[in-house]
């Protein structure tokens, strides 16, 4: 089963664009989470982002950064995290989960050991932010052997000579980070990146899903117009450290709904 290209095929035959919604698993605590992926996914999401919590995330604004704070202080680890994409899966077995994060809880269960258990508990595939292609051929190997996709970051800094090296590693999709900074730092240009995601094409045959910019329905639909996911990270995780306890899953399910509904009115 490949749950990230049924759901791409699927979703390219309805002409329709994927909506990724990021969380931080454990945050706000850790039995938030599953009830949390499967709002997401009954508002309209296509693919979860699940992001394991770390104490150093270095590509993360203040936002994300927080919400791994909130996580690591909730007790929440790479092997929870793992556990929850188990428990997400006795009533989910559709919709792709991707872990996002950091190399170092990976190493410190072993790249063998965490591509079992990561199959095992239903994870479609991995995300490791500061893991440089050049380096990865280890991992991705383990991460093939278990079914699981090795989604690679393009930055608009990246060479032609750079995106061809990371497209032959990737698998499921790759994730254009859509402006020089940190998670949820600017504004996005999208001529800009359409002209980007045009030369990235030029290299494969995979989706393309931008991320690090969309705030709202406004950019979720100039987004999808030019792409074929679009991520939504910060702006969702912020929405959910402002709210009461008691309305994570109804702001959750109406902003992902206001997304849902931008992208589809294409």
């Amino acid at each position: 089963m490949n749950r990230l290209a049924d759901c791409f095929d699927t979703l390219r035959a309805k002409k329709r664009k994927a909506l990724i919604p990021f969380i931080t698993a454990g945050d706000p605590n850790p039995q938030i989470t599953v009830p949390l992926m499967h709002a997401l996914v009954a508002a309209g999401a296509d693919v979860l982002e699940l992001g394991v919590p770390f104490s150093d995330p270095m590509a993360d604004g203040t936002v994300i950064q927080r919400a791994s704070e909130r996580a690591v202080a909730a007790g929440t680890r790479l092997h929870h995290v793992i556990d929850m994409v188990q428990e997400f899966r006795k009533t989910d077995d559709i919709t792709p989960v991707v872990l996002m994060g950091y190399l170092n809880p990976v190493e410190i269960m072993g790249y063998a050991h965490f591509a079992q258990a990561a199959h095992h508990a239903g994870v479609d595939g991995v995300l490791t932010v500061d893991l440089p292609p050049e380096e990865a051929s280890e991992l991705v190997t383990l991460l093939r052997a278990h079914n699981l996709s090795a989604i690679f970051l393009i930055a608009p800094t990246t060479t032609p000579q750079r995106i061809q090296h990371i497209a032959a590693q990737a698998e499921g999709y790759l994730y254009y980070v859509s402006l020089k900074g940190v998670t949820g730092s600017a504004n996005i240009d999208t001529d800009a990146v359409s002209k980007k995601l045009d030369e990235i094409r030029q290299y494969t045959e995979l989706p393309l899903a931008v991320g690090f910019g969309i705030r709202d329905a406004v950019t979720a639909r100039a987004c999808a117009q030019i792409s074929d996911a679009v991520i939504v990270g910060s702006a969702l995780v912020q929405r959910l450290a402002d709210c009461e306890p008691s309305e994570i899953l109804s702001t959750s399910r109406s902003f992902i709904k206001e997304l849902r509904d931008a992208m589809d009115s294409l």
